[in-house]
């Protein structure tokens, strides 16, 4: 009886009760599209960031990541190359000679990190061939070919086929100076990767570095960037590797840059904080809507108490109207955020008119959305909660009243 009297009550003020279904149902939707939005933002960076800058694992001489000297070389890396494209849980490898330097134009010079690199490995790793956007990817017929950054290419005054000069040190620590074509220029989500990166074939700039025409130029190797078939596999690998090669250094992405691993454990938090802050706002406004509830019925809840129906009767009916509201609301909220994340999450949202701040962070200028499945239980649980916290005081304050007084009130 009580569940019906509850549900009568709370469509006397049809108005009112689909405001508040509606302001429920929108804040529902808005903690999904808000937390959607937030995570598509941080993935896209840690995508980025896997993709353009640290795969999912890097190996290195150890006195390489500390010195960042090209003396010190991974020992034996074909074989190395070898053995991990024999691992099942292996994508891609791209083994890569690296070198700090200056690139120069006849305008400017500017410090950058070059890339020898294997073309092929590297558009599997990197994909970088599908990233340019002017001249063309690397030729197998050419020697001393050159892709740089198009916002690299905007600061040194270049265009595609003019030359620049590349300044390193040898394997020996003299400098070493080679004029380069300029073949194609790339274009990423990252800004800091396009303007300070390069790229040259592995062969070409390992001949630079070799001091001596009998040293067997394949054997100069600083990095191999490992992507796997599933991200989940990173640790395991890593552990797995490290014991392997102990002379080495293997690193997962989350060690390389630790701040991916912030942003991937924060996703979480984004979602109770959002959440937490629309709750709010509707615990305070599902309050007044049953409070003006029940002060709109003194009398009869004066005369109900008056028949014989007792406080913990008055108490519940309350409770109840409030949690079939927000019953009534929560599901409408999940579908039409569930709609939305769906959609945008194939379609994403397009914020190419921020592009070039997008860019200073590496960020896409397409986001899609992407919601923990978490979260569409932790939603109607909060709701849930906070239906049950509103209901308190204007429940209290039910059966607080006296009923002889509230019989008699206007």
């Amino acid at each position: 009886m009580i569940f019906i009297i509850a549900w009568r009550n709370i469509w006397r003020s049809r108005t009112r009760t689909l405001v508040v279904i509606g302001a429920i149902a929108l804040g529902v939707w808005a903690a999904l599209f808000m937390t959607g939005f937030a995570t598509g933002m941080m993935n896209s960076y840690i995508d980025n960031a896997i993709e353009q800058v640290v795969s999912h694992i890097q190996i290195h001489n150890p006195a390489f990541k500390q010195e960042n000297e090209v003396k010190y070389r991974i020992p034996h890396p074909d074989a190395l190359v070898a053995d991990l494209e024999a691992d099942p849980d292996v994508e891609a490898i791209s083994v890569r000679s690296l070198s700090s330097g200056m690139i120069a134009s006849s305008k400017t010079t500017r410090g950058i990190l070059i890339n020898g690199v294997v073309p092929e490995m590297e558009s599997a790793v990197r994909k970088l061939d599908e990233k340019v956007v002017s001249g063309e990817y690397f030729t197998d017929d050419r020697k001393n070919e050159i892709l740089i950054g198009e916002r690299l290419a905007e600061k040194l005054k270049v265009e595609v086929r003019k030359k620049v000069v590349l300044t390193f040190q040898d394997l020996n620590g003299n400098i070493t100076t080679a004029a380069f074509r300029i073949v194609g220029m790339f274009k990423t989500d990252t800004k800091p990767f396009d303007e300070g990166q390069v790229f040259v074939k592995r062969t070409d700039l390992n001949r630079l570095l070799s001091s001596s025409d009998t040293e067997d130029q394949e054997l100069i190797a600083h990095e191999v960037a490992i992507l796997l078939k599933d991200i989940d596999l990173v640790n395991a690998d890593a552990e797995k590797w490290t014991a392997k090669y102990p002379d080495l250094l293997v690193e997962t992405y989350r060690q390389i840059s630790p701040d991916l691993q912030l942003y991937e454990g924060q996703m979480e938090n984004v979602s109770y904080i959002y959440l937490t802050v629309i709750l709010l706002a509707l615990l305070f406004g599902i309050i007044n809507t049953m409070l003006m509830a029940v002060l709109e019925r003194y009398r009869e809840l004066g005369m109900l108490m008056a028949i014989g129906m007792n406080k913990s009767r008055i108490f519940s009916m309350i409770v109840l109207e409030t949690l079939m509201l927000c019953l009534v609301a929560a599901p409408v909220g999940l579908l039409l955020g569930w709609l939305t994340i769906t959609w945008l999450g194939t379609n994403g949202i397009d914020l190419s008119s921020y592009s070039e701040s997008l860019a200073q962070y590496g960020m896409s200028t397409i986001v899609y959305f992407d919601v923990d499945p978490m979260v569409y239980w932790m939603i109607p649980i909060g709701v849930a909660i906070t239906a049950l916290i509103a209901a308190i005081y204007p429940a209290f304050k039910a059966i607080g009243l006296n009923p002889v007084e509230a019989i008699r009130k206007l």
